[in-house]
């Protein structure tokens, strides 16, 4: 059982601890960071920037962070990392505390962009640490139990804390998420390992060696496109998400909360679930499944006017994508060698996550071009209709190129 990991591995549970903490805050983020650039500007796409900003350092940096996480202590890096994000988290609490007009969109987007290269090494590195932590058998069970705790601490917890912090004031969430950060920095600085011997080779030889690998290996490098393209997708709805609640849904900060809050119950259901679903149906199914759950959802808010409809759909999404995470996190750090799992692992993520930047700009793009032939609600409306279709092609792909079994 997850609890019993818990119990017996220490390390295992300073990781899972500070994990909490980083995600609980990062969830007030997500809800406050979109929230200030709207009350800066009601552009989507200058709304759409400051979302892409915060993803960016994916695309210029998931690749080096590679070669470093493998060349250095991966426990400092991690606390080094959230020490840093606690700077940049308490710069934008007091932008948040200044005027709120146009111009400070772009400081904002900076700040963003910053704050996505810090989590850029720290999530790889805490990726990658994993194996050294946990029993291979136990590698389903940790992630399961790390991808819920996210879920419950920076999705379902902290949006709507965050709608009602909002309330005292909107630079609340920023410093409380610094506070947060610092706690977790002390927290994975007590974890203890085993020294191991880095890589001496250069930092350019040993960036290759991770391509080759990455090149060596077409299924894993199928993966990483897929989820780079389901990335695309979701970041682009996402980044329209608060203008649908908003004008679509004439929701307020607390009632968009709870909407984030289903996603999160459901990415807590995907993540606990994932081991049993896949032992009961086989990781092929459940993979085929997963994508199959995004198109749905995806199409079901694109079309309804109804927040409870919203948060049963986002509840979906989200189940299937932790259900995606669970099966190809735990394969995938089976398969890459430990000495390459930080450079194969980041770059797998540069495909992934990289992709989620130009997402995020491609949503707001489209709502603006959209907006005067269609209308804005139609246009908010239509990047949900085409992520749906989107997954429809990404499923024919899956079932005839993504064989894990």
């Amino acid at each position: 059982m997850a609890t019993a990991l818990l119990a017996r591995n220490r390390n295992f549970r300073l990781l899972f601890s500070a994990g909490a903490l980083t995600n609980l805050g990062d969830g007030l983020v997500v809800l406050a960071l979109p929230w200030l650039a709207t009350l800066m500007t009601d552009n989507a796409l200058m709304i759409g920037a400051v979302a892409a900003a915060g993803r960016l350092p994916w695309l210029f940096f998931a690749i080096p962070a590679g070669v470093i996480i493998d060349r250095v202590d991966r426990r400092k890096l991690i606390a080094r990392a959230d020490l840093l994000r606690a700077v940049i988290a308490f710069a934008i609490m007091l932008l948040a505390l200044q005027s709120h007009d146009e111009g400070g969109v772009w400081l904002l987007a900076g700040l963003a962009f910053l704050l996505g290269s810090a989590e850029v090494l720290r999530d790889n590195a805490a990726q990658t640490i994993l194996p050294s932590i946990v029993a291979s058998e136990d590698l389903e069970k940790a992630n399961g139990q790390l991808w819920s705790t996210e879920q419950l601490t920076g999705q379902f917890i902290g949006p709507p804390l965050a709608g009602v912090l909002i309330a005292a004031g909107i630079a609340v969430p920023f410093g409380l998420h610094a506070g947060f950060l610092v706690l977790a920095a002390g927290l994975v600085w007590l974890i203890t390992l085993q020294p191991t011997l880095k890589a001496q080779t250069g930092f350019g030889q040993a960036l290759l060696e991770g391509i080759a690998f990455m090149r060596g290996d077409a299924l894993l490098l199928r993966l990483a496109i897929v989820l780079g393209i389901a990335n695309f997708i979701a970041t682009a709805t996402l980044t329209v998400q608060v203008l649908f609640a908003q004008d679509v849904l004439a929701l307020s900060p607390a009632a968009y909360g709870l909407v984030l809050s289903a996603a999160a119950m459901g990415a807590i259901s995907g993540s606990l679930l994932a081991p049993w679903l896949t032992r009961l149906f086989g990781i092929q199914l459940c993979l085929f499944a997963s994508v199959a759950g995004w198109g749905i959802g995806y199409t079901t808010i694109g079309l309804t006017s109804q927040g409870v409809v919203m948060a049963c759909a986002l509840y979906g999404v989200m189940a299937a994508a932790m259900l995606w995470n669970v099966i190809t996190v735990s394969w995938r750090q089976r398969r890459i060698p430990s000495e390459l799992l930080g450079r194969v692992n980041s770059i797998y993520r540069f495909f992934g996550w990289g992709s989620m930047p130009l997402g995020a700009l491609a949503g707001g793009l489209l709502v603006s071009v959209l907006e005067d032939d269609m209308g804005r609600e139609m246009a908010i409306r239509a990047p949900f209709l085409l992520a749906g279709l989107s997954c429809a092609a990404l499923l024919a792909y899956a079932v005839f190129k993504l064989s894990l079994d």
